[in-house]
């Protein structure tokens, strides 16, 4: 009796996530709205930074006389639609310095969560010759390939939500980075079940 010998299931699908040459999971390109996003970080920071200088060169101290024998100064009142009033001297140390430094810290919390949001948005995910290695590129307000690049083992990689589960972005985890990376679900996915076996794959890492 003759014998057919067929090739192990296990075999094909070992190689499905092995390719022969590189392969460009995910790509999309948002370079006009992260022009736009550091255009508006860029706003916001001169805006709090001169408001500060405002802040710290302008209130004057209202507590204090301003030549020696005149009456002493009145403290500012502010009242709530009449309902209760208070004095306060905007101008004392406490206000001017507490003031100046609210304000910096508003502008650069604004730039600090752009560029955050930057460099976790993916612009781009491959995966390379023989499925073993991964890179993510970011998004980038100077251009598609002006982004971070982060290279690292596909064992390194994880999805922890299915593409088709997530709302707007697939959050993917990278070993050795403390928040997630974030893939737009207006993006294109190129390979869709090559993308689910490795990149979107759920790992313990």
């Amino acid at each position: 009796t003759q014998q057919t010998w067929r090739r192990p299931q296990s075999r094909r699908s070992l190689t499905s996530a092995q390719p022969s040459r590189d392969v460009t999971l995910f790509e999309h390109d948002r370079t006009r709205f992260f022009r736009l996003l550091s255009v508006f970080c860029g706003g916001q920071l001169v805006f709090w930074t001169y408001l500060a200088h405002f802040a710290y060169t302008g209130l004057r101290d209202t507590s204090g006389s301003a030549d020696k024998g005149k009456a002493k100064a009145a403290p500012t009142a502010t009242g709530l639609a009449g309902m209760w009033s208070f004095e306060m001297n905007l101008g004392s140390n406490a206000w001017r310095y507490g003031f100046t430094l609210g304000c910096l810290t508003i502008g650069a919390g604004i730039v600090g969560l752009g560029a955050l949001f930057s460099l976790r948005s993916v612009s781009r995910v491959v995966l390379h010759q023989g499925g073993k290695m991964v890179t993510v590129c970011t998004q980038s307000p100077l251009g598609l390939e002006r982004g971070r690049r982060v290279t690292v083992p596909l064992s390194q990689v994880a999805c922890h939500a299915h593409r088709q589960e997530s709302p707007s972005f697939i959050p993917l985890r990278v070993k050795g980075h403390k928040f997630y990376f974030l893939l737009d679900k207006e993006g294109t996915v190129n390979n869709a079940r090559l993308f689910d076996i490795t990149v979107g794959a759920y790992r313990q890492i």
